[in-house]
């Protein structure tokens, strides 16, 4: 216990000097130099270089060893599986991906899930043995706490699937942490990406589902039964189109990425020209292809786009509202449309938000790219891991002030 509260430090402080572990932690310093050197020997942790204070003398810096462990990550919708081997920094080292199994129903779609997982550790040359967890990324509601999935309104036959018990009867011994896509993607974007690791940041997820990643004071939030943060069924439109949730006039009905592509069926099939679109089969053409028209000024799509940004400003502006943002960070797949896209969804928040909300209110894409959900599930794994508990040998000598202190490290 004593030494993972201290790679957990080093994690979070490092590169660290013994003399900053010991100003972090006042243990003592013979006890600090024991369990790094043990650490050293065990090849968790390495040397890197020198500190460069300008008084006194130059103290070696520690740091975690990122190839002495790795975390196997699993991420998926009703398209792509993707699995990955991931370091402890953590960074992709491989991954591995295919077409979503959709003809063989659950118990197919867990076989797949399993099975590519294993191709990428395989194909890594990691041993299992060095797995510190495993981490799944699905795109539905998730209930985090369980690992169930809730259900999912891209696969019609995931619902209340057990996925952390059926990881487990395979992969025992290892934790095993399931995740919604969109909260992974916000934990990544935060720490590694456009977030700029801001307390208080929202992701909008965007595709067929849409979504949301909330996070408060350095908080993810999860709600009653980890509901929290699903946006595309706030109403924007009342007696609007039904919605797969059974409700109408919900964001996803109105502006998901079914929904553009609908709309722009519609008016091909009544009539209406678009350049950039002629000569596609309409039942084929993707919401993606209608925002890269729209961007390249293409009048019928960036007519349907447009809507849908003003639509989408209305949904981030009332979670504005309610969450009080730094940073809103935009799905980077919305990029093919534009920065003009943007400007309109800011201009959409600005209008509905409170002023003092959108005062220094930053909006942005998403830069991580399809790797994010992957990263993320990483960062929570590793949290996870090296949680910060407090070392046998401060038990007994700790006041309750100075307890109280180490906790909030």
């Amino acid at each position: 216990m004593d030494k993972q509260w201290i790679e957990g430090l080093i994690r979070t402080h490092g590169p660290i000097s013994r003399v900053g572990i010991y100003q972090l932690t006042q243990l003592r310093r013979s006890t600090i130099s024991q369990l790094t050197r043990q650490l050293l020997a065990e090849g968790k942790l390495i040397e890197v270089g020198r500190s460069d204070n300008p008084l006194g003398r130059k103290q070696i810096l520690l740091k975690l060893n990122p190839k002495f462990g790795f975390i196997g990550a699993v991420q998926f919708d009703d398209q792509q599986v993707a699995a990955a081997v991931l370091d402890l920094e953590p960074s992709v080292v491989c991954t591995v991906a295919e077409t979503t199994d959709l003809a063989h129903g659950q118990e197919g779609l867990l076989r797949q899930l399993k099975s590519l997982l294993r191709r990428a550790v395989k194909k890594s040359g990691c041993a299992w043995s060095n797995c510190i967890g495993i981490g799944i990324a699905d795109p539905g509601l998730v209930d985090t706490r369980n690992g169930v999935i809730a259900s999912s309104s891209t696969i019609e036959f995931w619902n209340n699937v057990p996925v952390r018990e059926r990881f487990r009867a395979d992969f025992v011994d290892l934790p095993v942490l399931v995740e919604s896509k969109t909260r992974t993607t916000a934990v990544a974007e935060r720490m590694l990406g456009a977030g700029e690791k801001q307390p208080n940041m929202i992701y909008f997820d965007y595709g067929t589902g849409i979504g949301a990643g909330v996070i408060v004071d350095g908080h993810l939030l999860y709600g009653q039964n980890c509901g929290a943060g699903e946006v595309g069924h706030m109403n924007v439109l009342k007696d609007g189109p039904r919605c797969k949730c059974g409700s109408t006039g919900c964001l996803e009905a109105l502006a998901g990425a079914s929904a553009v592509e609908n709309r722009v069926r519609k008016a091909i099939e009544e009539g209406v020209t678009s350049h950039a679109l002629a000569g596609i089969d309409p039942l084929t053409i993707t919401a993606w292809q209608v925002f890269t028209a729209a961007a390249e000024n293409d009048k019928l799509c960036w007519n349907i786009v447009a809507e849908v940004a003003d639509d989408i400003g209305m949904a981030v502006a009332n979670l504005v509202n309610l969450f009080n943002p730094s940073v809103v960070v935009m799905d980077h797949r919305l990029r093919v449309a534009g920065e003009e896209f943007l400007s309109l969804v800011a201009r959409t928040i600005k209008s509905y938000a409170l002023a003092s909300s959108t005062e220094s209110l930053q909006l942005r894409f998403a830069y991580l790219g399809s790797e994010a959900g992957l990263l993320g599930l990483g960062l929570r794994m590793l949290d996870h891991h090296f949680a910060q508990t407090e070392p046998a040998v401060l038990l007994e000598s700790l006041t309750e002030e100075r307890s109280a202190k180490l906790r909030a490290l």
